[in-house]
Formats: structure tokens, C-alpha cells, sequence
């Protein structure tokens, strides 16, 4: 199961709105890349695939495929501020290592390091 804070679902309800979206879900998945050998990835979707899984969190429904649910069980979704601005963060209990920007992780299945696209860190 993937969960959303209060505060990321009302960001999210935000930009589904803003888009013009407000029946579509949120899909949350995995690609390889990052420093750590994975990252995280999250888009405004109405499209739901063979397979997928659907849970409602805080009136907010997020869709992830099989591979990432694997990846992402038991993951809280959040929006976090800082100096900087503001971003969702995900905590993953899988994760045994993540990146400096909170976008690239590893999980105990060997993922290798390498330079992260997303923030420079090595």
C-alpha cells in the first residue's frame, strides 16, 4: 500500500485541479537511474493498466504498476518546505540507502551507485 499525508494530498488535489483534473489519479512508480539506482517518479494519470493496483488515500487515488509497488510497499507520500521552496518527499521502508536530494534510492537487492541526474551528488 502507498499512503499520501494530508498535506500532499491537498498539494496533489491542488494540481489536479489547477490541470483540470480532478477525476484523474495519481501515479506513483520506479525507473532506474539516480545515484543510489533507482528513483522515484510521479505523474497526473487517468490511465489505469492490466495489472496495477489502485489505493484512495485522503480522497486522493494513487496508481502504481506491479514492479514499483514492489519497490515502494509500505511508502508515505509528503510535501515538505524548506528555504529552498517546496517538494514532495517519499519515506520508503524498503529504501536501505537514498541520495541527498530524496529522489534516488537503493533497496538490499544491489542497485549500484552512480552520479544522480536530478541533483549532482556522487
Amino acid at each position: 500500500m502507498i499512503t499520501l499525508t494530508e498535506r500532499a494530498a491537498t498539494e496533489i488535489r491542488n494540481i489536479m485541479e489547477a490541470q483540470g483534473k480532478n477525476d484523474a489519479m495519481l501515479r506513483v512508480f520506479v525507473a532506474g537511474g539516480g545515484c543510489s539506482g533507482l528513483q522515484y517518479g510521479m505523474a497526473i494519470d487517468d490511465i489505469v493498466d492490466e495489472g496495477d493496483q489502485i489505493f484512495d488515500s485522503h480522497g486522493v487515488k494513487i496508481v502504481i504498476d506491479p514492479l514499483s509497488l514492489g519497490y515502494m510497499s509500505g511508502s508515505e507520500v509528503d510535501f515538505v518546505e524548506d528555504s529552498l521552496g517546496g517538494g514532495f518527499k517519499i519515506d520508503n521502508p524498503n529504501a536501505i540507502r537514498s541520495c541527498g536530494c530524496g529522489q534516488s534510492f537503493a533497496t538490499d537487492e544491489g542497485q549500484e551507485a552512480g552520479g544522480c541526474s536530478s541533483c549532482g551528488h556522487y
